[in-house]
């Protein structure tokens, strides 16, 4: 087909500029010729927004209309997953091509617990991780991280130790305001060193939820983007925002004029953010050599709906847990020129593959030496073919759930325990599936919990044990979970320790603004993950 020649000839071309065999005419010939090769890579990566928050997948307020021309002019995937359904070891999955429990973003306090990185984690990325930034640069490409980077904020994770050129933005979520003596207030760099911390210099108003950081955020891709082009050099933009994640905030523009209250708020100015930017990438004529992917780190909080989470859709329950709410994102690949426009892709993706089709654009092979759980999404992206592989669930150290074309499997079931489900910590609002949406870890192991997503995609009946369908189906599942855990080889977990001594007390450029706070005595302890 024409683009599978297209995909052949992009791939022929860097080929021929890696190994200095690419003849071009003129001045400047090669370096176009390995510019077009080369598209610039931009991640939008949204931060516990839901399957259900765009227009585009069904939500009835149809206030995100960019994102919803983004969709139209591009690639919908209904079927696209994170690792993870936390915020910090899906973004290392995102960064790795790596299941959490490869790359070391777990904990084994306890079993099937979900961790992350609060600023009194002790862990973060290991230096052995090779991050997708860090390979990019063999190709020539510039990387900027906006907004979160939540893979360690000790000095050796940094990430412009990781393969990031610059950064604008935080290392943890934006939670406070603290007194900056049983906790610092959280803070904000500029590259190597802190510009000023949340609630001092970048205000949240956590009463009106008025704040300016995605307007920042906003301006920070445009600049970039506009230094980039004058460079003529490729570039790789994460923009890893974090509005939407509770405490939620918008600018003054933006509040009180969503249906949806403040969440949406936050949406709206999300999608005119979003807006700008493509236009910007067209107004600078490199739309069509710049390859666009939006998604979400995990499902919508529905602990914090409807007024600080969002909308999973038809499916069942949300973050923290590994039913679809909170695995299954929202998903668009955007690149005109070469996506064909209005396509509705069902092919079952991951954001580990953001790391291989990345890769894969710039003309680089993943690495060897290590187990890549991300696939190379062109064919699907590119040709429509559907690539025929398995989403595996994770909560913690455990698999709790693994799908298989329609079907999904459930090996252990747990939304959260009895105890902090009668605090009011409620992960699946007005869902109950009994037997399903268990707040004791139920195993299932033997016979395990099958459902067929087509039919059922809010997991609400599961099929007979003493069916064809069941037995048929759970033999061919058995045998790719049997391969998986065969080679399964689990990495440190670095999520295991805390101690209040490593929180952001004086951060790198902490002296020049004054802003430097002195650290209580070490005390590591093992962190405490309730769910």
């Amino acid at each position: 087909s024409r683009d599978a020649a297209a995909v052949a000839m992009a791939r022929a071309l860097v080929a021929l500029v890696a190994l200095g065999l690419c003849w071009a005419p003129g001045p400047g010939g090669a370096a176009a010729a390995a510019a077009t090769a080369r598209p610039n890579l931009l991640l939008l990566l949204m931060d516990d927004m839901g399957w259900g928050d765009l227009g585009a997948f069904g939500e009835p307020s149809k206030e995100t209309p960019n994102l919803d021309q983004m969709a139209s002019e591009g690639m919908l995937f209904l079927d696209f997953y994170t690792a993870n359904p936390l915020c910090s070891p899906s973004r290392a999955a995102l960064l790795t091509g790596r299941l959490p429990i490869r790359n070391g973003f777990y904990t084994t306090n306890a079993h099937a617990r979900n961790a992350y990185t609060p600023q009194n984690i002790v862990g973060g990325i290991p230096d052995s991780e090779l991050l997708l930034p860090e390979l990019l640069k063999k190709a020539g490409y510039t990387n900027k991280i906006i907004g979160k980077w939540h893979l360690g904020h000790r000095p050796q994770f940094h990430p412009l130790k990781h393969g990031f050129d610059e950064w604008f933005g935080s290392p943890n979520c934006h939670f406070g305001p603290y007194d900056n003596k049983a906790a610092p207030n959280i803070p904000v760099y500029r590259d190597w060193e802190m510009v000023g911390r949340y609630y001092e210099d970048f205000n949240i108003d956590l009463k009106t939820g008025e704040a300016n950081l995605t307007q920042i955020y906003l301006q920070e891709a445009l600049d970039f983007i506009s230094r980039q082009q004058a460079s003529q050099q490729p570039f790789f933009l994460y923009w890893a925002i974090d509005a939407t994640h509770a405490p939620v905030y918008a600018s003054k523009h933006f509040l009180g004029t969503s249906q949806r209250g403040l969440y949406g708020d936050a949406v709206r100015e999300i999608d005119d953010s979003i807006g700008k930017i493509l236009k910007h990438l067209q107004k600078l004529g490199i739309s069509e050599n710049t390859f666009v992917f939006f998604t979400s780190d995990n499902g919508a909080a529905l602990i914090s709906a409807p007024k600080q989470g969002g909308s999973n859709g038809r499916f069942l329950c949300g973050k923290q847990t590994t039913f679809e709410g909170g695995m299954r994102e929202p998903a668009i690949a955007w690149w005109p020129g070469h996506i064909p426009a209005g396509r509705v892709s069902h092919q079952l993706g991951n954001v580990m593959d953001l790391f291989t089709t990345s890769l894969s654009l710039a003309g680089l092979q993943p690495p060897s030496d290590r187990q890549i759980d991300g696939i190379d999404l062109l064919p699907a992206i590119l040709q429509g073919q559907l690539i025929d592989r398995p989403i595996f669930y994770y909560r913690g150290n455990e698999m709790m759930a693994v799908r298989v074309g329609l079907y999904k499997a459930h090996y252990w079931t747990w939304s959260n325990s009895w105890e902090e489900y009668s605090k009011g910590i409620d992960f699946c609002p007005g869902q109950n599936v009994s037997g399903v949406t268990t707040h004791t870890k139920e195993e299932h192991t033997t016979l395990p919990l099958l459902f067929h997503l087509g039919r059922d995609p809010g997991e609400k009946y599961p099929l007979s044990f003493a069916s064809a369908e069941y037995q048929g189906v759970m033999e061919r599942i058995s045998n790719v979970v049997r391969q998986h855990q065969v080679t399964m080889v689990p990495g440190e977990p670095q999520l295991n320790v805390c101690d209040k001594a490593v929180m952001n007390w004086s951060p790198p450029g902490c002296e020049k603004l004054g802003k430097c706070l002195k650290p209580p005595e070490s005390e590591p302890k093992k962190c405490i993950w309730p769910h």
